[in-house]
């Protein structure tokens, strides 16, 4: 199995997945392997289906809550997948799916581009944040994004166009077709003033530490918000800023956060997220829903 396995990219072999996500959760994976190209990855997700064999495809590891079971699979990351480009004639960005956003958004100024200073603060790759749509200050990632490139459920590499993208408020066409693996965008930009595009990002910073946990493990926002509303306000309407499970703990600094106060484990996040919504349905009668994703549950 490891030599077949390692004919598509370097391979680790029971890998402590604490590492491998913003929350600092969850168990052991028996493989993890980070193909270096679009061919390897084809390659590999061909051989893993031929031979029954599980796979998950895990991005930078925020936005999500792993589980503490071990996996007898292979977890599949794209950080030897994040080249990127810019062109300053077209004001366009290329990015492959393991590129961290937050790069290309601060690189893009470097290059007198503007549109993405919204997303300097989102810890997410590029793949990851097309998939869930990823946004900030009432911007999304898919507004500003011309075109994907997948691979399809048969298998072929295929270019989507904007238009093709349908989405809307923290999701988007790509969760609805799971089967699709985005490997690559373009980014489509505006000439800007780079010292104003750093100014905004130096105040939106200073909001950041202001506002959010920053100084614990978590993994963003928990829920979306509800239309004309906020998540983090029905919260702490509720009363529920502090409030403990085992090590996880609802941030006192920003109610919509969930953090890990230093030896949570996926269940204390689980059942925490879940008394928190339940809790909120009862009281507000307000149905949140979940915007992290649960990933290698049943």
């Amino acid at each position: 199995m490891i030599t077949d396995l390692q004919q598509f990219g370097p391979l680790l072999t029971d890998v402590d997945l604490k590492k491998y996500n913003t929350y600092h959760i969850g168990g052991i994976a028996k493989y993890l392997i980070s193909p270096t190209n679009s061919v390897d990855l084809i390659n590999l997700i061909d051989y893993l289906k031929r031979n029954h064999l599980p796979y998950i495809i895990l991005g930078n590891g925020s936005n999500i809550v792993l589980n503490d079971e071990p996996f007898n699979g292979v977890y599949i990351t794209f950080k030897n997948m994040r080249a990127y480009q810019f062109n300053e004639e077209d004001q366009t960005a290329y990015a492959e799916a393991g590129a961290m956003l937050s790069e290309i958004a601060l690189k893009s100024i470097d290059y007198s581009l503007k549109g993405l200073e919204f997303a300097c603060g989102i810890p997410g790759t590029v793949g990851g944040s097309i998939y869930g749509n990823a946004g900030a200050y009432n911007s999304c990632i898919l507004d500003y994004v011309s075109e994907v490139t997948i691979i399809d459920e048969n298998m072929d590499v295929v270019t989507k166009s904007h238009d093709d993208l349908t989405y809307g408020y923290r999701t988007s066409i790509f969760k609805s077709h799971k089967d699709w693996l985005i490997l690559a965008a373009t980014f489509k930009l505006s000439p800007g003033d780079k010292e104003a595009s750093l100014e905004i990002i130096k105040d939106r910073q200073q909001r950041r530490v202001a506002t959010q946990p920053l100084e614990y493990p978590s993994a963003g926002s928990v829920f979306r918000n509800p239309e004309g509303d906020y998540a983090g306000r029905l919260i702490e309407m509720c009363n529920l800023k502090g409030y403990k499970i085992g090590g996880a703990c609802v941030s006192e600094k920003h109610a919509n956060f969930i953090i890990n106060t230093g030896n949570a484990t996926s269940k204390d996040i689980y059942n925490l997220i879940k008394y928190v919504h339940d809790t909120v349905l009862t009281k507000t009668g307000v149905d949140l829903i979940i915007e992290q994703e649960f990933i290698g549950w049943e």
